[in-house]
């Protein structure tokens, strides 16, 4: 009789038993929250009053209880955050009835009861622009983040454009405090919406779709081990283009040609050309972030 070699005995009892070796690494998956939703815009201007208010319906419409984070949008203290331009918008122009800014750059300040307040009745958050590190430094590992994950959890909506939409990946592209040329920076860690995946914005309007090809094959070994880059799901949003998830769905939204680009490196081989490590999705399509597979194609 046969018997199989020892390499073989051995997985097999780390299958049966649950165990894992050195060397040995399971795939995770990508997954959007359980209840929900997320409106992922990737900036632009044309299409931010529609992408805003498709925001504020998911919420709840007019009577919703919006929180605006403007946090990303600038680091001078003299900034004036209470009245960045979205909320003069929602407050102005849409006629919201409830609508509070919360921001900080303290995160002690982010971390007290009385800080998260209005997020406790919030029905939907929205990240402003700006420079997306500039969230982590604020609100990672502090009540607010916590916060965040419970309004997703009563079933409310989180949204956002440009940093606003990098920040809700659990890898942070572009989060170098220096510039936001450096795809993988001195922070790395998102707020984590949707789970072993990394987005980018503005992709085809500034010429960014190689940016999540570097980040996926990282060339200079700078992404955290507790990322894996091979196993990462990557998310190109052009301008003026959203994406609206619910679980592990999302439908692409915005202007007539908007584009989402995929990047799967579970599929890429040592032959696959930079240019072929994407797929475009464009404006009604759907995709399935678990499985990494088309649910609608629009030609």
């Amino acid at each position: 009789m046969k018997h199989p070699p020892p390499d073989r005995i051995l997985l097999i009892w780390v299958l049966l038993l649950g165990l894992t070796i050195p060397g040995m690494v399971a795939a995770d998956d990508t997954e959007g929250p359980d209840r929900g939703t997320l409106l992922i815009a990737g900036g632009g201007g044309k299409q931010g009053a529609a992408i805003f208010r498709k925001f504020v319906e998911l919420a709840g419409g007019n009577t919703a209880r919006i929180v605006i984070v403007p946090t990303a949008i600038s680091s001078d203290p003299n900034y004036d955050y209470q009245n960045p331009g979205v909320a003069k918008f929602a407050r102005d122009r849409l006629k919201l009835k409830h609508v509070t800014v919360l921001h900080t750059h303290d995160r002690r300040e982010a971390d007290t009861r009385e800080f998260v307040r209005p997020l406790k009745t919030a029905n939907g958050v929205w990240f402003s622009g700006g420079r997306q590190w500039r969230f982590a430094d604020s609100y990672l590992g502090t009540r607010s983040e916590k916060e965040f994950h419970r309004v997703l959890k009563r079933g409310g909506v989180i949204g956002g454009s440009s940093a606003g939409a990098s920040i809700q990946a659990d890898f942070l592209v572009r989060g170098d405090s220096r510039t936001n040329r450096i795809m993988i920076g001195d922070h790395q860690r998102g707020l984590g919406f949707i789970e072993n995946c990394a987005i980018d914005q503005h992709v085809i309007k500034r010429g960014r779709q190689m940016g999540l090809v570097k980040v996926l094959t990282d060339p200079d070994g700078k992404m955290l081990r507790r990322f894996d880059r091979e196993d990462l799901l990557g998310i190109g949003i052009d301008e003026d283009t959203a994406i609206i998830v619910r679980k592990n769905t999302f439908e692409v939204f915005g202007k007539p040609d908007a584009a989402v680009l995929i990047y799967d490196p579970r599929k890429w081989t040592a032959q696959t050309a930079d240019a072929k490590k994407y797929i475009t999705l464009k404006l009604g399509a759907r995709y399935d972030m678990k499985k990494r597979r088309v649910l609608h194609l629009v030609p």
